[in-house]
């Protein structure tokens, strides 16, 4: 299996993924009570879904018991412009990098399945394979650890001594068994950038997150109005929060994206909050076709720009939230009017 592996290393390579690592499925076994204290003090917020498929999440074993190895791989999305530039221009909109172009999950998912199939031709007695990246219940960050592809930092997201934080995970499980990796240690030290840096305050202890309190989350996950406690701290976010990933020192090694499709959109580096709020339904999807922002859906994503228009503190902007104080979702003309009452008293 030695010379197997190696070739396996050397074709996920040439797919273009930047590491491959293998583990255990069962060798993440401390997953299922730190999930467990997570669900139960609420900080999965309104993510009902972790707490539904929690027996799976909590154990790959049990999500596929026959599988032995789980190879997992990194595929690096680093920015190539700071991604805190925005933070300067309030009349624009932030978008996480990942979000800047084509949905990762479609092109990972595609590279997952060619090096899985390469993996069936190579492989003697037709082993089986299942290919995983986001969108299953599958404990990436901690199998990511365990295989020795990084380590859960201080923000609870996998850093990497040779990539940095700007990398995508994906899996591929297999009925092989294949020699696993040594787990990566922790390398955090005393740093706490990454704690420090958080507008919102979301993590409650290193290594902890509460989700309800991430902008990610918020502008993501959250159905309806956001705490009004919040929606200032958000700033001009619109789509994700880069900032405990952009702080953290490891980034001096990341490796540049090789896959073009990564790099930002010129529309979508820093787009005008007042273009964006215009956007209806037919407009949103096409402004954000192949790209992740558009799951969302028109509403909550303009939801999260009245937000930002309000943080903006540009008396111009005003007219483009009154214009929606009476729009037919409940919680953009909620947020409309926030961003009114905020600008109002704002010097032209």
């Amino acid at each position: 299996m030695g010379d197997l592996k190696d070739r396996l290393v050397a074709r996920a390579l040439e797919e273009g993924f930047e590491a491959a690592r293998i583990c255990r499925p069962w060798d993440v076994g401390h997953v299922p009570e730190g999930l467990a204290g997570y669900l139960e003090r609420g900080y999965h917020g309104q993510m009902g879904w972790l707490a539904e498929r929690s027996h799976w999440r909590g154990a790959p074993q049990v999500l596929w018991p026959e599988a032995r190895s789980v190879i997992m791989l990194a595929e690096c999305y680093t920015p190539g412009h700071d991604p805190m530039e925005n933070l300067d221009h309030p009349e624009v909109g932030m978008i996480s990098v990942y979000a800047q172009n084509r949905d990762y999950h479609d092109m990972v998912k595609k590279r997952l399945k060619r090096l899985a199939r390469w993996l069936i031709e190579a492989a003697e007695g037709a082993p089986e394979v299942k290919v995983f990246v986001d969108t299953a219940p599958v404990p990436e960050k901690p199998l990511g650890q365990a295989s020795g592809l990084g380590w859960q930092g201080k923000h609870t997201n996998l850093v990497s001594r040779e990539l940095g934080s700007w990398f995508f995970i994906g899996s591929v499980f297999t009925t092989l068994d294949l020699e696993p990796d040594a787990p990566e240690v922790d390398h955090c030290g005393i740093c706490r950038a990454c704690l420090d840096i958080c507008p919102t305050d979301a993590f409650p202890a290193p290594y902890q997150l509460d989700a309800r309190r991430c902008i990610s989350y918020l502008t993501i996950e959250h159905h309806g109005p956001v705490d009004e406690a919040l929606r200032a701290k958000m700033g001009n976010r619109i789509y994700g929060c880069d900032d405990c990933l952009a702080a953290c020192p490891w980034n001096k090694f990341a490796v540049a994206a090789r896959e073009l499709r990564y790099h930002a959109r010129q529309d979508l580096r820093a787009p005008k909050l007042a273009d964006l709020a215009a956007l209806d339904d037919a407009g949103f999807r096409a402004r954000f076709s192949g790209s992740p922002v558009k799951r969302i859906g028109r509403n909550r994503f303009v939801r999260n720009v009245l937000y930002a228009i309000g943080n903006s503190g540009k008396a111009d902007l005003r007219p483009v939230a009154q214009a929606l104080t009476e729009d037919a979702d409940a919680a953009v003309a909620d947020a409309a009017r926030w961003a009114c009452a905020r600008l109002k008293n704002v010097a032209k």
